[in-house]
């Protein structure tokens, strides 16, 4: 990237030098912003911690007490040369893009984003912009996610299915984002309470907290060892699969809410019976879509395969495309490698 850029990638994670401040740091620095909670994005031992207000008690959960500065969506600060505001990125609750503006000159750094309805966190919020820097976890035409409620109708009739055979139901899902968002999809459509791994409770209780209906749950950790779990759903973190934990329910199928399920070899690998495709992440069609929206000349490509995006880009669009290779990674794949934060 050449030398004026507004934000610069360094050894450190991505630095604005007008403003004095870094986004989403993966290294220790004085004052970062963090466009949400997941663990490839918020990092402990920063100084300074700017988030968005709906932001501070998951960053709490995860990192312990910190100095956060919060900033209302819309809310505009100057740093230096630079002003900042914080914007919905929908990917899941509190998560922020960053714009950047200096002399009429804005820079986006969208973080994770989707564009699904999603009532566990206010919708993605097209910021227009000159350069856009955006992530491209799924940026390959295959992805293209159904109806998260066409997904729902699935795992009930799964659970169904698992019933007549004496079987429990677990699903595999992030226990921060996609937990909620499935619970949040399930209120008045289960007989029984969602079952939740020990490492789902706080952050069920964060988003509750913060006013979003979820389905009944209870922990596994209280319920009667010698209960009759078949047909019932019990929600846990990937990195719970073919564990001891599992012991309990007897007879059970095991299966994965994530986007990499698009494709049933990822599926076979993980030694599961079912996969649901629902993803916190853009899709192809909505990545591209929202490039066009927010009208930027310049579109860098972070965390993802740029392979399909870039030449697109640069030939259908006409769009001066680039990658930067950032230190972040996708948040699902890290819980399958063990790398879940402890709740």
């Amino acid at each position: 990237m050449i030398s004026n850029d507004l934000i610069c990638l360094t050894d450190k994670g991505l630095f604005c030098a007008e403003g004095d401040f870094y986004i989403d740091a993966w290294k220790p620095v004085h004052r970062t912003f963090v466009t949400h909670g997941h663990g490839d994005h918020a990092h402990a031992g920063m100084g300074e911690y700017w988030c968005s207000t709906t932001s501070v008690p998951i960053l709490e959960w995860r990192l312990g007490a910190q100095n956060f500065q919060s900033m209302n969506y819309g809310e505009r600060r100057q740093f230096g040369d630079v002003v900042v505001s914080l914007h919905p990125a929908g990917h899941i609750l509190g998560s922020a893009q960053v714009r950047v503006e200096r002399g009429g000159e804005v820079w986006v750094f969208t973080g994770d984003f989707k564009r699904q309805p999603d009532p566990t966190c206010v919708p993605f919020e097209i910021v227009p912009c000159h350069v856009f820097i955006c992530e491209a976890t799924f940026a390959f035409p295959v992805y293209a996610w159904p109806d998260l409620d066409v997904e729902i109708g699935r795992i009930l009739h799964w659970l169904a299915e698992c019933k007549s055979q004496g079987k429990a139901g677990i699903l595999y899902a992030y226990s921060l984002g996609k937990a909620q968002r499935i619970l949040a999809a399930l209120p008045g459509r289960l007989a029984e309470p969602v079952l939740l791994h020990g490492a789902m409770a706080r952050g069920v209780d964060v988003y509750r907290r913060a006013g979003v209906e979820l389905a009944t749950t209870e922990l596994v950790m209280e319920v009667d060892p010698q209960t009759d779990f078949s047909g019932r759903l019990i929600l846990a973190p990937p990195s719970a699969r073919d564990s001891t934990w599992t012991r309990r329910f007897g007879a059970f199928e095991q299966a994965l809410a994530s986007g990499w399920m698009q494709l049933r070899g990822n599926r076979r690998r993980r030694n599961l019976q079912r996969g649901f495709v629902i993803s916190d992440h853009a899709d192809w069609n909505a990545l591209i879509r929202t490039i066009h929206d927010v009208g930027a000349r310049r579109v860098i490509a972070t965390h993802g395969n740029t392979d399909a995006l870039i030449p697109y880009l640069e030939r259908e669009c006409g769009l001066h495309a680039e990658r930067l290779r950032t230190a972040y990674g996708d948040d699902e794949e890290m819980v399958e490698n063990g790398e879940e934060p402890k709740p």
